[in-house]
């Protein structure tokens, strides 16, 4: 069985149904899949929206990320043993189903302190948790930074990172996960459901960190949170500071890094990045998409086959 999109559209066009099960090619591994994540970007791969960022053909499986067990080894597969259990990114897709292939170099051990299926919230987040902190936004010790848009998968490990880092972390989080967010470990938490950053800070920010989409209006009121001189990194859309505020923005997207998972990995197994999964079944995937498109999913969801 697997969650498949034969055209382009809402929650409905997502089809539960059965596939044959996949043969890995050389340098592939079969993994039986306990889980798959979920992410925003999935409603945008079913809609249509990301063609011109991932283009995929029709049909196509969805999801990301996921976490499994390897059950088959292809032709010059290194590196694992029928039985491993092993968690990934898959940048075309093909998570969301009861078997992945997908190739060997691509995957890493999943850690030992989780439950295997909750291991598969850790790839897309975290990465992109990861590379915005620290590649795009140079985040070190002392650095004050607000995170917008914290409630989600990425904030999870946003957060975390930052204040294992040193920083000093404000954040935006509504009423249903601003409880977490402090559990993560930021210092100040502003609703924003019922004001915004520039009443309330008493000084500004070294960094902001946007995971929210936002309308342009929000970026610039953004911008005049942080000091001259600091930085705006989006995730979601790009910020194009106003002239004269001297804050650089910067939007990217996460690239697929093994050797950084892993590094994540072993933070989860030290215990100082803490997971909170919801699961759900994966014949339940267009109902999480519809709960996404309207704002009812906190978070991080892991869809089990």
């Amino acid at each position: 069985m697997a969650a498949r999109v034969h055209a382009f559209g809402g929650p409905e066009v997502i089809r539960y149904e059965p596939v044959p099960r996949p043969v890995p090619g050389p340098g592939e591994v079969l993994v039986r899949v306990a889980a798959a994540g979920f992410n925003p970007s999935d409603v945008g791969f079913r809609s249509g929206f990301m063609q011109d960022v991932v283009p995929l053909d029709l049909p196509f499986t969805l999801g990301s990320e996921a976490s499994g067990t390897v059950v088959e080894l292809g032709d010059g597969a290194e590196g694992f043993e029928i039985g491993d259990h092993l968690v990934g990114r898959v940048d075309k897709g093909g998570a969301a189903a009861e078997y992945l292939t997908a190739p060997a170099g691509g995957l890493v051990r999943a850690p030992a302190a989780l439950p295997l299926a909750h291991a598969a919230a850790i790839p897309v987040a975290g990465l992109t948790a990861w590379q915005g902190l620290f590649e795009h936004a140079g985040l070190a010790s002392g650095t004050r930074i607000l995170i917008n848009g914290a409630g989600g998968g990425v904030g999870m490990f946003a957060v975390q990172f930052a204040r294992h880092a040193g920083a000093h972390v404000v954040a935006t989080a509504g009423p249903r996960s601003a409880d977490r967010v402090r559990a993560y470990g930021a210092e100040q938490i502003i609703d924003y459901t019922r004001t915004s950053p520039y009443e309330v800070l008493d000084r500004p920010v070294d960094l902001v960190f946007n995971l929210a989409p936002i309308p342009a209006e929000a970026v610039e009121a953004l911008c005049r949170v942080v000091r001259p001189g600091g930085a705006l990194v989006s995730i979601t859309v790009p910020v194009e500071p106003p002239t004269g505020t001297g804050v650089t923005g910067t939007h990217f997207v996460a690239r697929n890094d093994p050797a950084q998972l892993a590094e994540l990995v072993a933070l989860v197994d030290s215990g100082v990045v803490r997971l909170d999964i919801g699961a759900r079944p994966l014949a339940e995937l267009p109902a999480v998409h519809r709960d996404a498109e309207t704002g009812r999913v906190s978070g991080k969801t892991v869809l089990i086959p």
